[in-house]
């Protein structure tokens, strides 16, 4: 189940998970983080039907989950449940997490620490010099990573100072794929006029039902402003307004523009999937909902 956010991925993982007895397996960058509730647009666990979910709140805000760390653990768990003999049902927006989990990884330096503070910092005093850079020593991966995307860049470029040649080189090395599984793809795509009133609205009601709370409370706890998980949409904007930078108003607003600009950048990673049955509206639509059911139990039945 993937697709942008906002496109109610969660709603028709529940209704499938309902009607075949499976199981969700959450792909989700944000969602697993403990204590990031609103935010992450996390169903509360009594909304969730009594249906097990799985890699739901496995790490502490403080910390971070990587690509190939989530892939390992959504394997085991993938593995875990055709053991038992329940359907996995995946569902999330997290396009570089579902890659690593379905295609693998290729293989890589592992992180230097140093070098992403130093990345970071040079960012933090000149935004565009990070695409700069891998434009100098990468063009192919330049290409491809928008600019503000400094999450993605600053991978790529230690990447290319690791391996001693492109991550583009690096990136298009031998995967090991999933395997052991037959996988049917369902994507939401609603128009998309509708799904950028639903995320603007989803922005200012997160804001309204304790956002800024939540980010204070995270904050309190000790939690650094600059961990990965307090980057995130809405939270880098809540944290942004307890410091001083940005009123509320205007933190509303840019969580509101950088979350469309994110489901569009979404949309373009998953349209390079040629797999991907797409359906033309919202998870929580009941014609949505049948088509998915429709397509779910045709896979099954074959």
């Amino acid at each position: 189940m993937l697709g942008p956010t906002g496109t109610g991925k969660s709603a028709l993982a529940l209704h499938l998970a309902q009607a075949f007895d499976g199981e969700i397996v959450n792909c989700d960058s944000v969602q697993i983080y403990r204590g990031l509730e609103i935010g992450s647009a996390k169903l509360p666990p009594p909304d969730r039907r009594g249906i097990p979910h799985h890699l739901l709140d496995i790490v502490e805000p403080g910390g971070e989950v990587t690509a190939g760390a989530y892939a390992s653990l959504a394997r085991a768990a993938l593995h875990d449940l055709k053991t038992r003999g329940v359907l996995p049902i995946v569902a999330g927006g997290a396009g570089l997490y579902l890659r690593a989990l379905l295609a693998g990884l290729s293989p890589a330096p592992p992180r230097d620490p140093q070098l992403r503070l130093r990345l970071t910092a040079l960012a933090a005093r000149r935004p565009a010099a990070l695409h700069w850079l891998l434009r100098r020593y990468d063009p192919a991966s330049a290409a491809r990573i928008h600019e503000n995307d400094h999450q993605k860049l600053i991978r790529a470029i230690e990447l290319t100072r690791l391996a001693g040649e492109p991550a583009s080189r690096v990136q298009s090395l031998p995967r090991p794929a999933l395997a052991g599984f037959r996988i049917l793809r369902i994507g939401l795509d609603p128009p998309r006029r509708l799904l950028q009133e639903a995320l603007d609205a989803r922005a200012a009601e997160m804001f309204r039902c304790g956002l800024i709370e939540e980010t204070r409370a995270l904050l309190d706890s000790g939690i650094d402003p600059r961990a990965k998980s307090l980057q995130t949409l809405g939270y880098k904007q809540a944290v942004e307004f307890l410091n001083g930078q940005l009123p509320l108003a205007d933190a509303v607003r840019q969580c509101q523009t950088r979350t469309r600009q994110y489901a569009k950048r979404q949309m373009t990673w998953f349209r390079a999937d040629p797999a991907v049955h797409w359906l033309s509206g919202f998870g929580s639509d009941l014609a949505i909902q049948e088509q998915a059911l429709l397509l779910a139990s045709s896979f099954l039945a074959a």
